[in-house]
């Protein structure tokens, strides 16, 4: 005899089957069959039933699971009733995801002077607020100090009383700021002034020093000389009229230019780093270099070529040489003089490199040197091309020699020149640095067992031996962690873990341990770029981006 059928309030029918499908059709007075399934409901708020499969309909052998918990085999339209019963829920603890507003971040540190200029703050306010040591990202200072920024807020408006107060004296301060930077001329006229009463009794500055050494008194010396030697075929040539004397006077004048402009360069280079040039101004010795190879064309050999061109078309007969071969055989020992400093401190400099001597010029590395040098050896040269056409000249009495020697001064002067604004050009364009230092720099951060991968790697040479280097690197997070956990107490720390009970003791103990391991990351990305620097001295400035 049939079991008596429930009936539900929402009932469902076995209206049909099709293949291996069974499928329902709701009726309000059909009896139902219920369930016997398991839902699973994760933190996105989806829900899945694991009493149930998917089905394509086009695989013959898959199967659908009987939703009935029983079914009478004999007789299709007889049913056994089964008990209801309970639904499993299993749930997914999760955090609860927080809103991270204008509160939350009150809790920033911040540093004093930040705390000062912003808030309209003095020194003497700071003391009172709690002090907090963090891990410096300099290497002169191992830690410093910071204050949370809820703290200064709140010593602010005990200050100025109300947040409108704080906004007035911030735009009186910025109005105050804006004037200032209006009167900067007056201003430093003013700290000239200072500087020129205490004059005597400060000590010599650094930038002085630079002119007694190194590259800055192999321009002193260069000045002096090619001035004298200026002067000297000044004389000559009015007193000769030879167009080979006056393309050697501009030759020595434009060399005596080109050589103030470069100790300019070298006094401006000297300059400390400030907010609008952090990475100072060593550039200005490649800038001063490039004017003067420039000044050189136009000056040097234009005037050559011109006064050379004219002596073609224009010949007229030459004075007695005498005092011009003296003249020349002077300014030969002098530039040669000139010549030998500049290759004795190329010499020393490419030697502290471990480069050759030709490595050294063709690089650009020391661009003040390199300008002396070139400069003298084309005087040196031009002074011979002057004094064998001024000979042919003397013997044969035809003028067109002495044209064609001016000619060949000009010539000599515009490839010097056109060498000078080349390597130049790419010094300040930011060249890299050789592919061996680029390798060992490489292998370096590859080597260490905290780096997993580097992409993206850049080293620029910045100028005057300062080198950038940039690098995307992928840190191995378990290494990280284990050198934190080897600076903790493993006993302390599973007492901790052993007492963390509810979601809020877990969460503080996963934010304080997860800070401590993010210090440890910085740590270990200061100790690579300290490595950086001491593996190649050139570096300085070390860019490490975590991926």
């Amino acid at each position: 005899q049939e079991a008596p059928r429930p009936r539900a309030c929402h009932g469902w029918q076995v209206s049909g089957k099709c293949g291996s499908l069974s499928y329902i059709l709701p009726c309000n007075r059909l009896p139902v069959q219920l369930m016997s399934q398991v839902r699973l409901y994760t933190s996105n708020g989806q829900k899945k039933d694991l009493g149930s499969e998917d089905t394509n309909g086009s695989a013959h052998g898959e199967t659908v699971r009987k939703v009935e918990t029983g079914q009478d085999t004999t007789n299709a339209g007889q049913k056994q009733s089964s008990p209801k019963q309970p639904i499993q829920v299993k749930v997914k603890a999760v955090l609860k995801k927080r809103e991270y507003g204008p509160k939350y971040t009150k809790n920033n540190f911040i540093t004093g002077v930040r705390a000062i200029n912003e808030f309209c703050l003095k020194s003497s306010d700071l003391d009172q607020l709690r002090k907090i040591k963090r891990r410096s990202p300099h290497d002169d200072t191992e830690t410093f100090t910071v204050y949370l920024r809820s703290d200064v807020e709140a010593k602010s408006l005990e200050v100025w009383g109300s947040p409108e107060a704080l906004a007035r004296e911030r735009k009186r301060r910025k109005e105050a700021e804006i004037k200032y930077r209006e009167n900067l001329f007056r201003n430093q006229r003013l700290l000239w002034e200072y500087k020129e009463f205490f004059g005597n009794t400060k000590p010599r500055s650094s930038t002085a020093a630079m002119f007694f050494k190194g590259p800055g008194k192999v321009v002193m010396v260069a000045i002096c000389i090619n001035g004298l030697n200026f002067f000297f075929k000044l004389l000559a040539w009015v007193y000769t009229g030879s167009a080979s004397m006056f393309s050697e006077a501009i030759h020595s004048l434009a060399d005596t230019c080109n050589q103030a402009l470069l100790a300019l360069g070298i006094s401006q280079s000297a300059r400390t780093p400030d907010p609008s040039h952090p990475y100072g101004f060593t550039n200005m010795r490649y800038i001063a270099s490039l004017i003067s190879g420039v000044g050189i064309f136009m000056m040097g050999a234009g005037l050559s070529w011109y006064h050379g061109i004219i002596g073609l078309l224009h010949p007229h007969p030459v004075e007695s040489l005498l005092w011009a071969y003296c003249i020349l055989a002077g300014s030969l020992v002098s530039e040669g003089a000139t010549l030998l400093v500049a290759i004795n401190e190329i010499r020393r400099s490419a030697r502290a490199k471990g480069l050759s001597f030709y490595q050294y010029v063709v690089q650009s590395r020391d661009p003040s040197t390199n300008v002396v040098l070139l400069e003298d050896a084309a005087a040196v040269l031009s002074v011979a091309v002057a004094a064998t056409c001024m000979g042919l000249t003397s013997i044969t009495g035809n003028p067109y020699y002495d044209s064609v020697g001016s000619l060949g001064v000009g010539t000599l002067l515009g490839t010097v020149s056109a060498f000078l604004i080349y390597t130049n050009t790419e010094a300040l364009l930011g060249r890299s640095i050789e592919p061996e230092q680029l390798q060992r720099l490489t292998e370096l951060l590859e080597s260490d067992p905290v780096v997993r991968a580097i992409h993206d790697v850049k080293a620029t040479d910045m100028g005057m031996s300062k080198v950038r280097f940039k690098a995307e690197v992928d840190f191995d997070g378990r290494v990280v962690t284990r050198s934190y956990l080897e600076k903790q107490d493993i006993e302390q720390l599973l007492q901790e873990i052993q007492q963390v009970k509810t979601l809020e003791e877990l969460e503080a103990f996963m934010l304080k341990h997860g800070e401590n391991i993010i210090d440890t990351l910085g740590a270990e990305v200061d100790r690579l770029e300290k490595d950086l620097k001491q593996r190649n001295p050139d570096v300085r400035h070390v860019d490490l981006e975590i991926l």
